[in-house]
């Protein structure tokens, strides 16, 4: 039996799992971290080669370890692999890989009339574990969002996610739509036009572009903005809808030379391309849905942590309301790279005061 168990390799992973080393607890004796990929880096070792650290959103610095200055042009996928990888050496943190985990069960073993709660099974492609305490740190990249459109099922042309992006090469010769909000979506318009792709952005709402810095000031108040929906029980927003996008110069000479204008939302998909709601079109030979991603969570449904509201309320930003043997990292107000490192230590901290194991 443990006393924890890490669901997920990355950021906030990586982040609880220093700390609850440093408090004391022996890695593979105390506590474990499963991670469903190949290798280290988490989601970004899944990131399209042509996204540079550069153009990236700012990778924050794991405890204890500063990521120094790579080359801002190199593939953020290849420098995330290798930073987390090196990560994991130095502070003697093994992680078992690829595992998936499947589910995430109470196992019994409370003792009766000792206030102890009653154990967890981790159920996994490679067996299975009973632990005290779950530490949940799976992120979002294995739910990408598609959103459903009338007459989606007629288009002859090629759909993908974020998640399935490769290169632009792919794309040369063709007309592309990009669906979506965010900085993905605005990447993605900008790399196609680059290479004489012919492109059409569509959005639910107006792009909101905006010069404010994004500062730490800026950071905690996108984290309040999250945290006072997530605590009303609602599953967290995308990412754009509460922090915009930074209206930078690449994307100011965008918007002069008519890339990223957004034709305004969809009304229908056609068997040759799409209408939009104010009535026009865009004939197209692929669709490139940059909608987000959701919570991966599937694994904790037994546990019935969800709140009518369809989110999972955490009290102090980690601990699960329903259920005091979960933490969540990397959810709601953490889901940021910042917030994901702030909450790994959060979570490391409660979940080593619940088991009542001496501050050193």
């Amino acid at each position: 039996m443990l006393d924890i168990v890490v669901i997920g390799g990355g950021q906030a992973g990586l982040s609880a799992a220093y700390h609850l080393s440093r408090r004391g607890l022996v890695p593979e004796r105390d506590f474990i971290v499963l991670d469903a990929n190949p290798g280290p880096g988490g989601a970004w070792r899944h990131r399209w080669p042509t996204l540079t650290l550069g153009a990236a959103h700012s990778i924050h610095d794991l405890p204890g370890m500063p990521l120094t200055s790579p080359d801002p042009s190199e593939p953020a996928a290849a420098v995330v692999e290798r930073y987390y990888g090196g990560y994991e050496k130095e502070f003697g943190l093994p992680v078992h890989r690829p595992v998936r985990v499947q589910q995430v069960t109470s196992a019994g073993g409370g003792l009766p009339n000792s206030g102890e709660l009653p154990l967890l099974r981790v159920g996994t492609d490679r067996g299975s574990w009973r632990t005290r305490l779950v530490i949940n740190g799976t992120g979002t990249w294995d739910r990408p969002y598609w959103p459903h459109y009338p007459g989606r099922e007629l288009f002859r042309g090629r759909e993908l996610h974020t998640h399935d992006f490769c290169s632009v090469d792919d794309f040369r010769g063709q007309r592309v739509l990009v669906v979506g909000g965010g900085t993905s979506a605005v990447q993605f318009l900008l790399q196609l036009a680059g290479a004489g792709v012919q492109t059409a952005w569509s959005t639910r709402r107006p792009p909101e572009f905006t010069e404010r810095p994004f500062d730490q000031e800026w950071g905690r108040e996108v984290e309040k903005r999250v945290r006072e929906r997530t605590a009303r029980g609602l599953p967290p927003g995308s990412v754009v809808s509460v922090t915009a996008l930074p209206l930078t110069p690449v994307y100011r000479q965008g918007i002069a030379d008519g890339i990223l204008v957004s034709r305004g939302p969809l009304a229908s998909i056609t068997a040759d391309g799409v209408q939009f709601a104010d009535g026009s079109t865009f004939a197209a030979d692929a669709i490139l849905w940059a909608t987000g991603f959701r919570a991966s969570l599937d694994h904790l449904a037994p546990l019935k942590l969800r709140e009518p509201g369809g989110g999972i309320i955490v009290e102090d930003g980690v601990r699960v309301a329903k259920d005091p043997r979960v933490f969540l990292v990397g959810y709601g107000p953490s889901a940021s790279t910042l917030g994901a490192t702030r909450a790994g230590r959060a979570a490391a901290l409660a979940a080593i005061e619940a088991l009542g194991v001496p501050a050193l």
